[in-house]
């Protein structure tokens, strides 16, 4: 595969860029002061800037580098590997306000005020974990992209380590405000990232026509049975509506309007737009499926399924497009990166530095301390991604359903006044063990996803929670009272 040289207009585009948003995100950050600023932007944001915020947030570059490759496989059933909260979605109305009236800064805080002191403890120790993987996906999903792009010319730890760099920069600086409205401007990238390939390979490939000539029939199906079927798409979508209550970001990103109709709609709709963005990351991966199949893509097969979507950039991309290109892939995580590591600050220095090591410092002191320790969780997943992801798509279907299974805790706590402690840490417990002892004994990487052994980790997990719960004794009343006031103060829940 030999290299592409990146032309002047590709380096005028992405210096212009990688300049643009780290001057925007520093001057944004200049307004923060104290901790609340600088972990929640004082929850003062639009239903715009909410929008905004969900969408890039959610949509990252790990994203169409997995669901393209999986659909240059498999076909169009992958879609439901992104899919998977289609029919969730709609519950983000009634959630998003739940998250603001509760009044805390990280979600192991809500955790703490429904279960104790130590299973808010356990939630950061889970959330910490989840924000290093996931932002090595990320990071990992970029440097893939761009180094099939360019064919190799850009190594992918190179790419890693210089939009690391950047993103770094503005969030130290400006905490989640700075996070926010570059992540505003990069939303416009992702949407460029997502459908910018489509028409400049439609008509290589003969349009829908070609395709179709040149493809198997079930290439183009949502459901296959020897693939992702009914059974498969119902277990995906159960993942994703259980874990999207307990991923440790969902205080940010759905909890910072200035009023629970931001919420709302900021987290409804910009979790809409991002499905709409998924069709496009599919037909890349159809359209390059067919490229092979009609003898276009002047190489035998590729390496791996996910270079599919570096793959078309390579092919297609014109002069100045590859660096427009590698700027919407860098736009694509540097802004979910971004707001993982304020939040992944906010959860070591409240749920432990201020806690358990350093309690009644003052406000300026924890604010230091949540910048960089954000910082130095970011560099774990920075060094996570350049020496152990193997696959993008396994990485990401491991940290979702991790969520899953602590969604156990967090869903049963707002849901059902009897569930305690011990039922909720057992629960989560059987489900990891059940789902990880399963894989061990199939011989499978732990980060594997199969919709059956997904149901028995879950059921599992389920059950001893409520059994454990109903033989040990219930949590303290003022707990649990005060819990429930807090979850219910504000208008109802309604459509």
């Amino acid at each position: 595969m030999p290299p592409v040289e990146l032309t002047a207009a590709d380096w005028t585009v992405l210096i212009a860029y990688l300049a643009g948003i780290a001057a925007l995100g520093l001057a944004a950050g200049r307004k923060v002061k104290g901790s609340e600023g600088y972990f929640l932007a004082g929850r003062v944001f639009s239903k715009w800037l909410m929008i905004g915020q969900s969408f890039a947030t959610g949509t990252r570059a790990e994203m169409p580098v997995a669901l393209a490759g999986a659909v240059q496989s498999l076909g169009a059933s992958a879609i439901w590997l992104q899919w998977k909260n289609l029919f969730a979605t709609p519950f983000y109305w009634l959630m998003a306000p739940v998250y603001r009236r509760m009044k805390r800064t990280t979600l192991a805080e809500i955790v703490e005020d429904r279960y104790g002191p130590w299973m808010g403890a356990c939630y950061t120790a889970f959330a910490l974990i989840f924000f290093t993987l996931n932002m090595a996906s990320m990071l990992k999903g970029a440097g893939k992209v761009i180094s099939q792009a360019t064919g190799g010319g850009i190594e992918v730890n190179h790419t890693i380590l210089a939009m690391t760099a950047v993103f770094v920069l503005y969030s130290v600086t400006g905490g989640l405000r700075a996070a926010v409205w570059t992540e505003v401007l990069q939303g416009f990238l992702i949407l460029s990232l997502s459908f910018l390939l489509i028409p400049l390979g439609w008509g290589m490939v003969g349009g829908l026509g070609g395709m179709k000539a040149s493809l198997a029939p079930h290439m183009f199906s949502l459901s296959t049975p020897q693939g992702i079927g009914p059974w498969f798409i119902f277990m995906l979508t159960l993942n994703g509506l259980i874990g999207i209550v307990a991923q440790p970001h969902m205080v940010a990103v759905a909890g910072t309007g200035r009023d629970e109709r931001a919420c709302r709609t900021g987290f409804t709709y910009g979790n809409f737009v991002k499905r709409f963005c998924t069709i496009g990351w599919a037909v890349v991966g159809l359209m390059v499926a067919a490229m092979f199949a009609q003898g276009k893509a002047g190489v035998p097969a590729l390496k791996e399924a996910e270079d599919a979507f570096g793959f078309a950039c390579r092919q297609l991309l014109f002069s100045g497009g590859t660096g427009l290109m590698i700027a919407c892939v860098l736009a694509a995580n540097m802004a979910g990166c971004s707001t993982f590591q304020v939040n992944s600050g906010a959860l070591f220095t409240r749920g432990l530095y201020q806690r358990y090591w350093a309690p009644g410092r003052g406000d300026e002191h924890y604010t230091r301390v949540g910048r960089w320790s954000g910082a130095l969780i970011t560099a774990a997943s920075l060094l996570y991604a350049m020496f152990f992801i193997d696959r993008v798509l396994y990485s990401f279907l491991l940290t979702e359903t991790m969520a899953t299974y602590v969604g156990i805790a967090v869903m049963g706590g707002f849901l059902w006044r009897r569930g305690n402690r011990w039922g909720a840490s057992a629960g989560v417990a059987t489900a990891f063990v059940v789902n990880f002892a399963l894989y061990a004994r199939m011989g499978k990487r732990l980060d594997h996803w199969d919709p059956d052994v997904f149901l028995a980790a879950l059921a599992s997990g389920s059950l001893v929670f409520v059994v454990l719960s109903l033989l040990t004794k219930p949590e303290p009343q003022e707990r649990t009272e005060g819990f429930q006031t807090r979850l219910s103060d504000g208008p109802r829940l309604i459509f």
